[in-house]
């Protein structure tokens, strides 16, 4: 079985620690914080590119002797109200001090110092889908902003009895335009948190499939295939998605057998 599941470590201080040695693939990284008010996270980014998403709860950001001040409004992931965020260029250090309980993602992925610490502003919240693979995305650094050298971050939040990452896609081959590679985590939340998803990752040759069922708090590696994901009615799911490869361009194809539900919704 592929080792795609990734339970947290613990409850407090760094409970995801996921680097492209540790998944076994080269672009992307994702780590994530619980902090107590008063408590403090600090990196050195290294040779990587950092956004630092304040997913739930209030922080003081600095990158460098770069001061963000306070930021973040959003004390439940699942309010919708688009979150604070921040980018920190490879070669920097940054600190985050919680002023509340909070919880940071860490999204991280080769840099090439192309641009400079900044807030991410202007993050709207916009619907996507039909029916029952209606959800709600906020494109936090999508390549419509030139904001980052390789990342490629998102969240999206499906409501119960809905999916999303649907219809079945997948951007694993290097051959733009028609599709670019992008390795991806997803980080994913439930409401009520006893709840739980689904998320199956498979390849059309079926070398790899696998079906994992997803609790409050799990993370899931997607190194290639498809990968679409389910919430059982009752329970909203939530999800932050981290992308990056060679190229900082969202292509993608669909499953062949289930792209018919793209175009019919497309009309």
């Amino acid at each position: 079985m592929a080792d795609l599941l990734r339970k947290p470590n613990g409850t407090t201080g760094k409970v995801h620690d996921i680097t492209a040695e540790s998944a076994n693939w080269g672009y992307v990284g994702f780590g994530l914080y619980h902090l107590k008010a008063g408590e403090t996270a600090a990196e050195v980014t290294g040779d990587r590119e950092v956004i630092l998403v304040l997913v739930e709860g209030k922080a003081k950001v600095s990158v460098g002797d770069q001061d963000f001040g306070e930021l973040g409004k959003r004390m439940n992931v699942f309010e919708r109200i688009p979150p604070a965020c921040v980018y920190a260029p490879n070669d920097s250090e940054w600190k985050v001090v919680a002023t509340t309980d909070c919880t940071i993602g860490v999204c991280t992925a080769p840099g090439k110092g192309n641009h400079p610490a900044r807030v991410i502003e202007n993050i709207e919240l916009v619907e996507r889908g039909k029916g029952g693979n209606t959800r709600y995305i906020h494109p936090i650094a999508m390549e419509e902003k030139d904001i980052a050298d390789s990342l490629l971050v998102t969240e999206v939040f499906t409501p119960q009895g809905n999916w999303s990452s649907y219809p079945p896609h997948r951007h694993d081959e290097d051959n733009y335009p028609d599709m670019t590679y992008l390795e991806e985590t997803y980080y994913h939340r439930l409401n009520p948190k006893q709840g739980f998803g689904f998320q199956r990752v498979f390849t059309e040759d079926g070398e790899l499939d696998e079906t994992m069922a997803v609790s409050d708090g799990d993370v899931v590696l997607v190194p290639k295939g498809h990968h679409p994901c389910g919430s059982p009615y009752g329970y909203e799911m939530y999800y932050l998605n981290v992308m990056a490869g060679p190229m900082r361009k969202w292509r993608f194809q669909n499953h062949p057998d289930h792209d018919w539900i793209f175009q019919r919704d497309s009309k």
